[in-house]
């Protein structure tokens, strides 16, 4: 069983990654923009909608400065509400399950939304969609330790799974399954300090770890090593957002466009070490030795 110290650990790790998914996107809809157009100016799919019940046409409504109003204020409403999600797990505890219901599992809803408008926005390119599992899944996560009696090992197998898909569906994009997007190459360069094919070679070995990495979790006997990898790597794509568009002449552009961004991918190296507390034997460092105990046992 694991201890109420272990749980603790676990609980902490995904409090820290549910806040910083929920703060970036508070910052994300507050002050940027989010791709609820995609859905909103659709006319394929709202065209009858709009001229049926509210009488005016497609035209009219696509270029209505009042209705893109409503839009913005309704896209920074939205970041308010995760802005409170942000708050509620900072301040959650077991006894707090109807507000973890609301917070934690409607603000997972409000990702997962989110998830599908941004596939929609790219093609319905499904790994798209399945590239922000980890994201929209870390909340569900935090209930489940806080107010369920799932075993662990099932959270466990929950976790290994959106990471899986959001590294390999990474990966889609690294090795030029679908489109590069310039970004990835902008980073790589900008981060590395390479040219363009250097670029575009270093994004197809990571998306070749990527699905190493999406197998090998998987594997008992190297699952750990690949783990490390992941919260490293993870952790690494995350910053490079940053990294790779930081110009000390425009520091608080630098900070006000792309902190947000990392903010949403921290868990992409948070989750792979929840699996790691859980996974690893309990190590302690004393008078210069390392004492290895035996694992815990997952419940």
């Amino acid at each position: 069983m694991l201890s109420d110290i272990g749980k603790q650990k676990l609980i902490t790790i995904l409090k820290i990654s549910a806040f910083a998914i929920f703060l970036g996107r508070a910052y994300q809809h507050i002050f940027w923009d989010a791709p609820y157009r995609a859905f909103l100016w659709d006319e394929s799919v709202l065209q009858g909608v709009v001229e049926n019940i509210f009488g005016v046409t497609w035209h009219d409504y696509v270029t209505s400065l009042s209705v893109d109003n409503a839009i913005s204020f309704s896209v920074k409403g939205i970041g308010v509400l995760y802005l409170l999600c942000a708050v509620v797990v900072l301040i959650i505890k077991p006894n707090m399950k109807k507000l973890g219901k609301v917070f934690l599992l409607g603000g997972s809803f409000g990702l997962f939304i989110l998830a599908i408008l941004y596939c929609k926005e790219k093609f319905f390119h499904v790994g798209q969609f399945f590239e922000y599992m980890v994201q929209f899944i870390t909340p569900v996560l935090l209930y489940m330790m806080l107010f369920t009696t799932t075993e662990l090992k099932k959270i466990r197998l929950t976790a290994l799974i959106a990471i899986a898909l959001t590294f390999s569906c990474h990966g889609l994009y690294a090795i030029g399954y679908y489109p590069r997007p310039g970004n990835f190459i902008d980073m790589t360069i900008n981060t590395l300090s390479i040219g363009e094919p250097g670029a575009h070679m270093m994004l197809k070995i990571a998306g070749v770890m990527d699905f190493v990495v999406a197998i090998a979790i998987f594997i008992p006997r190297i699952s750990y090593a690949a783990l490390v990898y992941a919260c490293i790597w993870g952790g690494l794509t995350a910053l490079a957002r940053l990294t790779g568009h930081f110009h000390v002449e425009f520091l608080w552009n630098s900070f006000h466009q792309w902190t947000w961004e990392v903010l949403i991918r921290l868990p992409h190296a948070l989750i792979p070490l929840f699996v790691m507390v859980i996974d690893r034997p309990e190590i302690r460092f004393f008078k210069g030795k390392v004492f290895r105990n035996k694992p815990q046992t997952i419940s």
